[in-house]
Parts: structure tokens; C-alpha cells; sequence
């Protein structure tokens, strides 16, 4: 099963609207959203085309095959307006034989492990900063923003497919790739 992956959607109804294509684009059969889906936070500007009811109807109309951990923007209210589970703040799950650590990143990340074993992945959105780092031990992934990426990188997501992970920009073209079998 192909497996999109994305994180920091931030409320804009723009960008949303070109992840939601980019998975249709894709065929994904699921999308792992990262967290901080609805709320700017106060660290950020408003994200382009901030919307966060717009959001919530296109999310609810995909809730069949979304995933999702809580980032540090989620609060209760969210879970009341989303019609899909949101606030796990992590899941294990496993691709391939591969034990994938799925969170957001504000609380468990690199400076703060969760219980991981040789080989395993940690997949972390918060920093809107698209990564791949082989720490040896672990391997660190993130996919970066959908809605304010930082430090030049592009508005992105991830997709994983047959042992290989693809970083891409909303539009489709891949910018970095990580074979993990």
C-alpha cells in the first residue's frame, strides 16, 4: 500500500486543498497527517488561504483513510469538530517490517527518544523542516510543512512505496528519497 505522509496543515484551506490533490495524484491508499491541522499556534503567521472550518470539512470528507498523531496546536475542540481520531500522541505501526514511531515531534523527537530498537523509524513533523538522518541506531524523518515550511525548504509531504521513502513539493516533484530495505 502506498502510505502519504504529511504534517502542518495549520488551518490553510490553500495548501489542504493541494495535499488532498497531490494524495489523490499519488493513489495512496492512506494519509499519516503529523499533527497541528487546524490552529496557525502563536509562533506562526497565517498561513495562505487560513481557513481552519474549510479544512475540517475537507478532512472529515477523507476521515476513511486518514491516520493522525496530535500536534501541539490540537486541543480538545479540535477532536470535537474532526470526525477522525486526532489526539494519539504517537502510534507504532510497521511498513514492510519496518517499526515506524509516528509523532509530531514536540514532545518525543530527537533530543527526547521514545523506546526505539536498532533499525526502527521516527517520524516527526513540528519543525516544518523536511529530513533524513541516519542516526545508526534509528533513522529520523521528517516530511516538512504542507502550509509554512521554514529555512527555504518547499511546501512538501512524504510518500512511502515498495521500501522507499520520497520527499516531494506539493506539485508532485520529488526532491529527496531515503531506500530503507
Amino acid at each position: 500500500m502506498k502510505l502519504l505522509v504529511a504534517s502542518d496543515i495549520h488551518g490553510s484551506a490553500h495548501y489542504c486543498a493541494q495535499l488532498l490533490e497531490a494524495c489523490r495524484r499519488e493513489g495512496a491508499g492512506r494519509m499519516l497527517l503529523l499533527g497541528d491541522l487546524l490552529y496557525h499556534g502563536p509562533r506562526n503567521d497565517l498561513p495562505d488561504g487560513y481557513a481552519p472550518k474549510e479544512v475540517i470539512a475537507m478532512l472529515n470528507g477523507r476521515k476513511d483513510s486518514l491516520l493522525c498523531v496530535r500536534g501541539n496546536c490540537e486541543a480538545e475542540v479540535d477532536q470535537m469538530v474532526l470526525e477522525f481520531p486526532v489526539m494519539a500522541d504517537y502510534g507504532v505501526f510497521f511498513l514492510d517490517g519496518l517499526a515506524v514511531y509516528a509523532t509530531h515531534g514536540h514532545v518525543w523527537n530527537e533530543d527526547n527518544l521514545p523506546p526505539l530498537k536498532q533499525g526502527d523509524i521516527l517520524l516527526c513533523g513540528h519543525t516544518h523542516i523536511p529530513r533524513c538522518t541516519d542516526h545508526g541506531a534509528y533513522v529520523y524523518m521528517n516530511p516538512g510543512s504542507v502550509s509554512i515550511p521554514k529555512e527555504g525548504s518547499a511546501h512538501s509531504y512524504m510518500v512511502y512505496e515498495n521500501g522507499v521513502f520520497t520527499w516531494k513539493d506539493l506539485a508532485g516533484k520529488p526532491y529527496m528519497e531515503s531506500i530503507m530495505l
